[in-house]
């Protein structure tokens, strides 16, 4: 039994690695064995698709090359490289955790599971990608995708969790490589992605169907077992405050969603509130300032992991500026300015269509 045991592990090693050598889709990071980019690449392909993340990496690895780059980098400014690639909280960990390496570890990426896990961000599943992808050791790597394939493989009944993590590696632990550990959760992943999919798998394209009980039970289209869905709806008004050519942006606080980004003042509206009473007690409770008017510009829509926001936008005048000066939370700042500031996606929509309907007040030339 033994023999048959490990002719079975090489053969599923081999069937997946020999399609992942030909089928394997060219990424920026699977040229490098360099830890930092490794880690910083499976940061921002937690719940991101690859499409979208291709450009934030690659524009990232310009302004932040290394981990001394990173951890001597300002938290807006890495905010500011995030800017639209969601959950923020992995971007300040990513930074908190470059500043810890930078100063603990000589901005060497730990090799050792205890000491990687341990830093800010990094569960088992970031923890075993980089120990294997940078350091070739030999920690399989379980991610949607791969939960996916492996819940296929044995018929496993259940809704996509986290929670099955532990029976599901154990279904895989008897066709792991003796060597090339990197190489095999590689291909698992790039598999799940582009062939064992959500929806419509590729089967007849598969090259590990032999192993695959759903297959053989034409099953795979219902393992997993769906999900409900629930998404909050949250209708929010914010206010659009004008001096010359500067607008008034605050900081949101250091905690709780979208923390540390920038926006227009304003928040949620009540139920039994017009979007006009929402703006005028929103502004009042957020800078103590009265709006005396307000004219209405636009709407914008916007998807959150659990939310959908509809956020209006309001022009509005103010009876009295409030103090900037001395308050780091309250900033003027024109259209250009607002560059170097981190927003939350949806108060970039409003920021575009203001770059595109608003000039700036003719100077006065008396």
């Amino acid at each position: 039994m033994k023999k048959k045991s490990k002719s079975r592990k090489s053969i599923f090693s081999r069937y997946l690695i020999d399609w992942y050598t030909q089928h394997q889709r060219k990424l920026p990071w699977r040229s490098t064995k360099d830890p930092y980019k490794i880690l910083v690449s499976e940061i921002m392909l937690q719940q991101t698709t690859v499409k979208t993340v291709i450009p934030y990496y690659q524009r990232w690895m310009d302004l932040f090359p290394d981990m001394k780059a990173l951890s001597l980098a300002s938290l807006q400014s890495v905010l500011r490289a995030w800017q639209g690639l969601g959950y923020y909280q992995r971007a300040k960990n990513l930074h908190k955790t470059a500043k810890i390496i930078q100063e603990k570890y000589g901005g060497k990426v730990p090799d050792d599971y205890e000491t990687l896990s341990s830093l800010p961000g990094i569960g088992p599943y970031t923890t075993a990608a980089v120990l294997s992808l940078a350091y070739g050791k030999a920690y399989p790597v379980i991610d949607a995708n791969v939960r996916r394939i492996l819940m296929r493989l044995k018929r496993y009944k259940h809704k996509s969790d986290s929670k099955h993590d532990k029976t599901l590696l154990s279904f895989i632990q008897p066709h792991l490589p003796e060597e090339g550990m990197g190489e095999f959760n590689q291909a698992m992943m790039e598999l799940g992605a582009v062939v064992c999919t959500p929806k419509n798998p590729a089967c007849l394209i598969c090259p590990i169907t032999d192993f695959c009980s759903a297959y053989q039970y034409g099953e795979q289209e219902i393992i997993p077992l769906p999900k409900k869905r629930f998404f909050q709806k949250i209708e929010a008004v914010v206010g659009i405050i004008r001096k010359d050519d500067k607008f008034l942006i605050q900081k949101r606080s250091a905690s709780g969603l979208l923390a540390d980004l920038w926006e227009f003042p304003g928040g949620k509206r009540l139920p039994e509130e017009t979007q006009v009473e929402t703006l005028i007690r929103e502004i009042k409770e957020e800078i103590g300032m009265d709006v005396i008017a307000a004219n209405y510009l636009t709407t914008v829509n916007h998807a959150y992991t659990d939310f959908r926001v509809k956020l209006h936008a309001i022009e509005c005048t103010l009876l009295k500026n409030p103090e900037t000066a001395n308050n780091k939370n309250l900033k003027w700042v024109t259209l250009k300015e607002m560059e170097k500031y981190p927003f939350p996606s949806g108060s970039v929509k409003i920021i575009k269509y203001l770059a595109e309907t608003h000039s700036a007040p003719p100077e006065n030339i008396l």
